[in-house]
């Protein structure tokens, strides 16, 4: 994990550097926006594939216990790029993270966490859209406890996290015979 924060870190100050270099490279927030279009392009269709009854799976057996439903996996990505995304823009979360960072203890049905979803991707777009060569390493408030970090550590946030999380729901659909968009 610590590896994957340096190597973003790394990517996030060569497009600093980059943008401040050469004029003519795209602003940071499209550099960011772009990053996060593409993580909502794998997630939102990957949960628009998965039938409705089947947000409620979790493989089985003992090892798998404590682990999210299909549903949860989802409505976790949706509330960390909510917190995260609010860390950015220096403002209170519109949504709540819920019991285990899950999101809102309502949303039951795949109508109400896909749009959840649909819409913690138009409030990360808002947040990327406001990144700046002179804000990209100010201090805001960590999503995550009370420390204060770079506005560049959450702004990375919403594509790392959300790809670890596709990446247990893809298994989830395969083992249910669902082969994710993004492979087809």
């Amino acid at each position: 994990m610590t590896r994957l924060i340096s190597a973003t870190l790394v990517f996030a100050a060569s497009v600093a550097y980059s943008s401040a270099a050469d004029p003519s490279s795209p602003p940071l927030s499209k550099t960011f926006n772009q990053q996060v279009s593409m993580v909502e392009s794998e997630v939102v269709s990957l949960a628009e594939a998965m039938p409705a009854d089947k947000y409620s799976f979790v493989p089985s057996g003992p090892e798998f216990a404590k682990s999210r439903t299909f549903g949860q996996q989802a409505s976790h990505i949706a509330a960390v790029i909510y917190s995260t995304s609010a860390s950015v823009l220096g403002e209170k979360a519109p949504t709540e993270m819920g019991e285990s960072e899950n999101g809102p203890a309502s949303l039951k049905t795949k109508t109400e966490i896909v749009k959840y979803l649909k819409d913690s991707f138009a409030y990360a777009h808002k947040a990327m859209g406001t990144l700046t060569d002179a804000n990209l390493n100010e201090m805001v408030a960590s999503a995550f406890g009370k420390d204060k970090v770079p506005r560049v550590s959450m702004a990375m946030v919403p594509v790392w996290h959300s790809f670890d999380h596709y990446g247990q729901m893809v298994i989830y659909a395969r083992l249910n015979g669902i082969v994710p968009p993004a492979s087809r």
